[in-house]
């Protein structure tokens, strides 16, 4: 052979080995998740409501007042994360500044409304005024999932003018954003 062939021979066989398809590799590379590792027990921000409200012909002022109870019972969610549960201080003052109802309540006061699932794994989420109700003020009451803002069980009750309570599920939940506070029965 002579130095051309020789050389174009050696071209033809570098060009192939060139042009050979690599193989690919099975090897998947992926870093390791880390463990989840539940943080000290969260607890939602404390919550200070009051608003006045015409009643029975006078002018009331309700408060609700949120805060995270550290000796109530923690709970837990599927992933181990602990939660503070709350109570809720319900104040109803007349126009004079008396008290005329005054009550503290944790989600064992709504035990009889919850399935053994919430009355476990649910906090007390908020307790907020909502109408003033064929002569009853209404409030709105969730016990909540603490981990999802959309699972909750939405309870109704109402306090009487001689300071009785009724409470219920409240199955007919008000989605329309209508806020009509002239009711004064």
């Amino acid at each position: 052979m002579n130095k051309k062939t020789l050389f174009a021979a050696a071209a033809v066989v570098l060009t192939l080995a060139a042009c050979k398809e690599k193989k690919a590799s099975q090897d998947i590379i992926v870093s390791k998740p880390e463990a989840f590792k539940p943080e000290a027990p969260i607890r939602m921000k404390e919550q200070l409501n009051s608003r006045d409200v015409k009643w029975l012909g006078s002018l009331y002022t309700v408060v609700t007042h949120r805060t995270a109870q550290d000796s109530l019972p923690k709970v837990k969610d599927a992933m181990g994360q602990s939660y503070v549960d709350n109570s809720v201080l319900l104040t109803i003052s007349r126009s004079d500044g008396s008290v005329f109802f005054s009550r503290t309540f944790t989600k064992s006061s709504f035990s009889s409304y919850l399935n053994d699932d919430y009355r476990r794994n649910g906090i007390l989420e908020a307790l907020v005024f909502d109408d003033v109700d064929d002569g009853q003020l209404e409030f709105a009451v969730s016990v909540s999932r603490p981990d999802s803002d959309d699972e909750f069980i939405p309870l109704e009750m109402k306090v009487d003018r001689n300071g009785g309570l009724t409470i219920r599920r409240d199955d007919q939940m008000d989605t329309s954003g209508d806020d009509d506070d002239d009711d004064d029965d």
